[in-house]
């Protein structure tokens, strides 16, 4: 794959966060628009997001690296809202581009970064989740723009394990009390 010119502002930004997520051990992958550039069909996005693993007690220590990265709380008490929330809202000082970090817990996104890994593309590399676990990320999102991240991902992506995206898709649509979910999707699936 090319790195798409809508990709290109974003470089710098993603640099910065590849290099905080090796700084912590990889415990964290790129997922929205970004991974989906990489893992489908490159698209406008205007932020950077990301899952981490990371306990609330770190996050001071986490924003100290991120500090070297150039990458900046973008409101205050940021820690406050972070414990609060479990999303760290940054900023990459020098292109003002927007950084969203989810900090997980839950066994799926645990199994998200541990299958993640790097790709390279463009001489950029970046820490992404597996396709299948995007697609069931997007799933869960379900706004109509996941939906079609969704169909360019399956597009770029012929060989998905299927059986990983249902388990995981049905676990979810139980709990969050979407009984169509999984047939939905499962529609998109098998185009």
């Amino acid at each position: 794959m090319n790195l798409d010119k809508s990709l290109e502002p974003f470089r710098a930004t993603i640099e910065s966060l590849n290099h905080l997520l090796e700084k912590h051990n990889y415990q964290g992958v790129v997922i929205g628009g970004v991974a989906v550039g990489f893992l489908g069909k490159p698209r406008f996005t205007a932020d950077v997001d990301a899952v981490l693993l990371l306990s609330i007690q770190d996050v001071s220590k986490f924003l100290e690296l991120a500090e070297s990265e150039n990458i900046e709380p973008r409101i205050q008490n940021v820690e406050e809202f972070a414990k609060k929330n479990r999303v760290l809202l940054l900023k990459h000082s020098p292109t003002n581009i927007e950084i969203d970090i989810s900090l997980g817990v839950m066994p799926f996104e645990e199994e998200l970064i541990e299958r993640g890994s790097i790709k390279s593309f463009a001489n950029l590399s970046v820490h992404l989740p597996t396709p299948e676990d995007l697609i069931i990320m997007k799933a869960i999102a379900h706004r109509p723009k996941d939906l079609e991240d969704i169909r360019t991902i399956v597009d770029s992506n012929p060989n998905l394990d299927m059986k990983r995206i249902e388990q995981w898709i049905t676990d979810f649509a139980e709990v969050l009390e979407m009984p169509d979910l999984w047939k939905q999707i499962e529609e998109i699936l098998k185009r």
